[in-house]
């Protein structure tokens, strides 16, 4: 007879999850932040507010984004008027376009993920979809299966209205899949649409034109799995733990409510503040177990939330201005992108070590840290190992 823990073990891989491959996707409709305060007062009809709309060009100047990917086009909010008002009945409107489009974002994102990891999709065993966007059954999760053609027998896991640090919620939740499956290969696609979320102007919510200055579209698709194939699969980073946690004092500090106007984005404290105050703890308990105590040692991948979070980061922990490079260029390029961002920094972070010959994918480090924030506040940690660049 086999024992019950022979089986276990049989069942667990040997060694730690690792992310295999990246893809990254956004829609075609790329929109110039410089030009963006005109246009967006224009398409909601709200020319009229002039101090708003000086008020916003600084919010747009200050918040180092270069350019953003929308899926929502002139042509749409046209025919969407509805959408364009601060506080108008249009979650039907909003609904009916990100059902279709998030898991079509983030099937575009999953394919260049497959592509690079060069092995049949029918390898697949496992789907993780987050998305902040358009809540429907079956879920964005199953419909990826079925525009992907995976094996109709693939484990599904669907996140729903996370927020912005789900990037490293599906990574954690990848790696207990991978680690706790011998021979699994996870699928995790994080797609994100702003259509759910865009409104016009309001002089009594500043903190909604926060959202409308700084969230863009996008979708990220990586391929996690223990025990890579030799000579077939290359790990680019290993995750070597994974942690959560709510920071003390934080309750109300961003939220975000789907009603029949869509979903409706609240800041409603320092949130920069809270996130630098307390990161180092975050910081302590992942790396004390590896004798790590020096911050500017480690590569960093630091969701984006907005400049002033990263700026009080770098301030608190006193971390060199390039730590902070790679996320600094997916926000310039991308805004933020939500649950996604971190999963772009990863690509980023990767293709520029690279380029500039470093001898492992962290920028010729060995040891970093991914860390997502959002609404809670809500923190996730992983320390990533890196790998020697062949």
């Amino acid at each position: 007879m086999v024992s019950v823990e022979e089986i276990r073990r049989a069942q667990r891989a040997e060694g730690p999850a690792a992310v295999l491959a990246i893809g990254t996707a956004t829609p075609a409709n790329c929109v110039e932040q410089a030009t963006y305060p005109d246009y967006y007062f224009r398409i909601t009809n709200s020319e009229h507010m002039t101090e708003l709309k000086d008020k916003f060009k600084r919010m747009c100047d200050k918040s180092m984004i270069k350019r953003r990917y929308m899926y929502l086009t002139e042509e749409i909010l046209k025919e969407n008027p509805d959408m364009c008002a601060y506080m108008s009945p249009s979650l039907d409107a909003r609904q009916d376009i990100v059902v279709v489009e998030v898991p079509r974002l983030g099937k575009e994102a999953a394919q260049k993920a497959i592509k690079e990891w060069g092995q049949p999709k029918s390898k697949i065993t496992h789907v993780i979809f987050c998305t902040t966007s358009g809540v429907d059954m079956p879920g964005a999760d199953y419909q990826l299966v079925k525009l992907l053609g995976l094996r109709p027998s693939v484990r599904r896991t669907m996140l729903y209205q996370q927020g912005c640090f789900a990037g490293g919620t599906v990574l954690r939740v990848a790696k207990d899949l991978a680690e706790n499956n011998r021979g699994a290969r996870v699928l995790v696609v994080c797609s994100e649409i702003t259509a759910v979320t865009f409104r016009g102007p309001s002089e009594s919510s500043l903190d909604s034109l926060v959202g409308q200055a700084l969230f863009g579209d996008g979708a990220a698709a990586v391929i996690v799995g223990s025990d890579p194939i030799v000579g077939v699969e290359r790990p680019l980073f290993q995750m070597v733990s994974a942690a959560q946690t709510i920071l003390p004092d934080s309750d109300g500090a961003i939220d975000g409510h789907l009603r029949e106007v869509g979903l409706t984005f609240h800041l409603l404290k320092d949130v920069p503040g809270i996130i630098s105050k307390n990161i180092e703890k975050s910081l302590k308990e992942a790396f004390e177990p590896l004798g790590i105590s020096d911050w500017n040692s480690l590569f960093w991948i630091a969701h984006p939330g907005g400049p002033a979070i990263l700026d009080q980061v770098e301030a608190k922990l006193a971390l060199k201005p390039e730590k902070m490079r790679a996320t600094r260029r997916v926000l310039a390029e991308y805004g933020n992108m939500s649950s996604a961002c971190v999963l772009f920094i990863l690509d980023e972070m990767r293709k520029s070590s690279a380029k500039d010959g470093a001898n492992t994918t962290g920028e010729g480090l060995e040891w970093g840290v991914l860390f997502g924030f959002g609404p809670g506040l809500t923190v996730e940690t992983v320390v990533l190992h890196s790998v020697p660049v062949n």
